[in-house]
């Protein structure tokens, strides 16, 4: 059949449009669109994570260094298994961006929160999960009641954050509950949209308990409603055609960090102390923080241009023994904004535990001198973390406190492990075997995570002190 024929037949002629488009596709499609995801080149030498800006994702600390618990988990895992290789962030504008971010190629993980959810199994291959959690609807307890049944919510305003879990569950939730109405918003975050909760120009929206309790040390008019639908798991997630070997990587490394406690111990650092401070405590101190601390800022300041230790955690060190009263006075003759002993005031050359002159730097040095005798090995916070303890009840104790954890195969060295054997220091088949003794090794974890809280709230309203470098090096020159 000649050429002329075959045109001439409307059939064949589609045909031939159709192969033809096909062919105009395969030329003038990214390659990257058909072929794998990007692979760790050896010649790039690079790891490309996309993650977002958040207190449990992402966000630059108060030195405008990179911080958050993905970033540290993203460090490890470039640290432990390519060695080699750079390390580079991607942050989407929010979340709903980061799993199409993930499939665009742009980056070769997924570090940004994320819920293992149905509707993402489907997208994306997700790590082994690392963390467990629940979602739960918030409203401000100072302007609603608590609901009783998701009745109570009927006519209620109510926001997600647009390709969030949480507009997924909400959906699902929907389908059994047909009148419940909600919004599902663009360009915006959870956090924001717990503040605008907060403010009252929002009745609910949901949150990850996580970070609900983060949120609620800095608004105490946060409360949780209920929780909605069971706990979900958290993971890193990659494209289905991933590099496999980039896969069992992952796979390993969150295997490794879950048998070594190093995972316990980072989720620790970054949540361990979400449920010490109750709304009053709160509330409380946000007031104290404007009538109170005024008055001794400077004094902090000037502590921390003598000790580096940052005058935010000092503040909070002693807001918690003292509540910023120079008069407080314990039933044992402990005294001062820093709650001084007679014996720790001699130590530190101080005449007058009241004068908080005296009282405030005295404090400092002697939680310096504390930081000074725990060991060089246990690194930062740990090693902070445990000389407030040792602040609290007695380095002596903190001691046993770490044999313990060595002879039950926990971690001597990690806070999130001895504050377990500090509480067991009450028991006789416990301080019967150690050096020092009974000890109410409650109070010091209740202590230290207190102050954590405090200091928290504080570096979120406070900026950090530019340190007198001068006067830093003639305190230790001395």
């Amino acid at each position: 059949m000649g050429l002329g024929n075959f045109f001439s037949k409307p059939r064949n002629l589609a045909v031939l449009c159709l192969l033809l488009a096909f062919a105009l596709l395969l030329v003038y499609l990214p390659r990257n669109a058909v072929d794998f995801a990007p692979r760790i080149d050896p010649n790039k030498k690079e790891l490309v994570f996309v993650t977002h800006n958040g207190p449990t994702t992402y966000y630059l600390g108060n030195d405008n260094l990179p911080a958050g618990i993905e970033y540290d988990l993203a460090l490890m895992f470039v640290r432990d298994y390519y060695p080699d290789h750079e390390i580079r962030f991607v942050l989407a504008n929010s979340i709903s961006e980061v799993i199409p971010s993930l499939l665009k190629n742009k980056a070769h993980i997924a570090a940004a929160n994320l819920s293992v959810t149905p509707l993402r199994k489907h997208q994306v291959q997700f790590s082994i999960p690392y963390q467990e959690t629940q979602q739960q609807l918030i409203f401000n307890n100072e302007l609603n009641k608590k609901p009783q049944n998701l009745d109570a919510l009927l006519g209620k305003k109510i926001s997600a954050p647009k390709g969030t879990s949480y507009a997924e569950r909400l959906t699902q939730l929907q389908k059994s509950h047909p009148r419940l109405k909600w919004a599902e918003v663009n360009q915006t975050n959870t956090e924001s949209l717990l503040e605008e909760v907060a403010d009252g120009l929002l009745d609910y929206t949901v949150a990850d308990s996580h970070l609900a309790a983060l949120m609620q040390n800095h608004y105490p008019n946060l409360d949780v409603a209920m929780n909605i639908g069971p706990s979900d798991q958290i993971a890193w997630a990659m494209s289905k055609n991933a590099d496999p070997r980039l896969v069992r990587n992952v796979q390993a490394f969150f295997a490794k960090i879950k048998a070594d406690g190093s995972l316990r111990n980072l989720l620790d650092r970054y949540y361990g102390h979400n449920e010490r401070l109750n709304t009053l405590d709160v509330s409380t101190f946000l007031k104290d923080c404007n009538s109170l601390l005024p008055k001794y800022q400077r004094l902090f300041k000037q502590a921390e241009n003598i000790t580096g230790i940052d005058w935010r955690l000092l503040a909070a060190l002693s807001y918690r023994e003292s509540h910023w009263d120079t008069y407080n006075t314990s039933p044992t003759n402990v005294r001062g904004l820093m709650m001084l002993t007679e014996e720790t005031a001699d130590l530190m050359g101080v005449t007058d535990r009241l004068d908080p002159k005296q009282s405030i730097p005295a404090g400092a040095k002697y939680l310096l001198k504390l930081i000074d005798t725990v060991p060089d090995r246990i690194p930062e916070p740990d090693r902070t973390y445990m000389a407030l303890a040792a602040y609290n009840i007695g380095y002596a104790h903190v001691e046993d406190a770490r044999v313990l954890a060595a002879r039950l195969n926990l971690n001597p060295d990690s806070w999130a492990d001895v504050k377990k054997t500090l509480v067991l220091l009450k028991h006789p088949e416990y301080y019967n075997t150690v050096k020092f003794g009974y000890a109410s090794g409650g109070a010091p974890v209740v202590f230290v995570e207190s102050v954590r809280s405090y200091q928290r709230i504080l570096e979120r309203q406070q900026p950090k002190n530019v340190i007198d470098l001068n006067l830093f090096k003639l305190a230790f020159a001395a």
